[in-house]
């Protein structure tokens, strides 16, 4: 088994029973750094990867998005899971398209999203969102590679946070492909557990990037995979700011002191 199917295969056996946390590394380093600490798995961050660019999120395009697949891929042994944001297309063929790029790039998974971007109607219609998915599951299976699809419901990240639809939205998804369900921004126990509940037997990503559960926690609940989007390339960027501030403002550097040697973190590596 070549190692790009190994991962692969890795990837589907984490969602198979348990509760494993995905963090979301925004660039080659902070990858690396992530695999040396025992992660299992990790998640591409579409906002992380549009800063190192100078870019907002969803203002990458797709073959910047591709490259970065790539990057981070390449530069670990554990399974990567693309934030592929919609697919970068509307059109169910051209998502189609896209995800077949996007499984080349040694990848393990990969979400599609259901946001359009367009603050008037923030949501696909409910038959093309499903529509999309579908899509994307045939053309993962006419790649044969065995990617693992996630679907996702941006109700609560977009302004419509209305659980039934969410949940109704899932479980097309599920019923379309989908192999795993998330539905980024939910915040409560209760809206966790109507989820997992919802979408069973398939498992269910939580996103934490707000400390209203803990990883325990979540798992007690059911949920089998956790990721945590930007947040960990927003702290990185909030000490940077707030150490590069104060030394334009006032000219001094009381954030320089106890920082990590990161050259040792590196240093570990063959």
């Amino acid at each position: 088994m070549d190692p790009r199917t190994e991962r692969i295969a890795a990837f589907h056996q984490l969602h198979s029973s348990g509760c494993f946390v995905m963090p979301n590394p925004w660039d080659a380093g902070s990858a690396r750094a992530l695999e040396l600490m025992g992660f299992p798995a990790l998640a591409t961050t579409s906002a992380g990867a549009a800063w190192t660019l100078g870019l907002p999120d969803n203002g990458v395009t797709l073959p910047q998005a591709l490259d970065h697949l790539r990057t981070i891929a390449d530069a670990v042994a554990v399974p990567v899971n693309a934030d592929f944001q919609g697919g970068f297309a509307d059109d169910p063929e051209q998502v189609a398209d896209h995800v077949r790029l996007a499984a080349a790039t040694g990848v393990a998974g990969l979400s599609i999203e259901d946001s359009t971007g367009d603050d008037a109607a923030p949501l696909y219609d409910f038959d093309l969102a499903v529509e999309r998915v579908r899509a994307a599951r045939q053309a993962i299976d006419e790649t044969g590679t065995g990617v693992l699809l996630t679907g996702r419901s941006e109700g609560f990240v977009v302004g419509r946070p209305d659980l039934d639809e969410t949940i109704r939205r899932l479980q097309a998804y599920a019923e379309a492909g989908a192999d795993c369900l998330y539905a980024p921004r939910i915040e409560s126990v209760e809206q966790v557990t109507a989820i997992v509940q919802a979408v069973a037997p398939k498992p269910v990503n939580l996103l934490i990037n707000a400390p209203f559960v803990t990883v325990a926690q979540a798992a007690e609940l059911g949920v089998r995979r956790i990721s945590v989007g930007g947040t960990l390339a927003r702290t990185a960027w909030g000490g940077f700011l707030e150490a590069a501030r104060e030394l334009a403002d006032a000219g001094t550097a009381s954030r320089f002191v106890g920082l990590p040697n990161v050259e040792a973190i590196f240093g570990q590596q063959p």
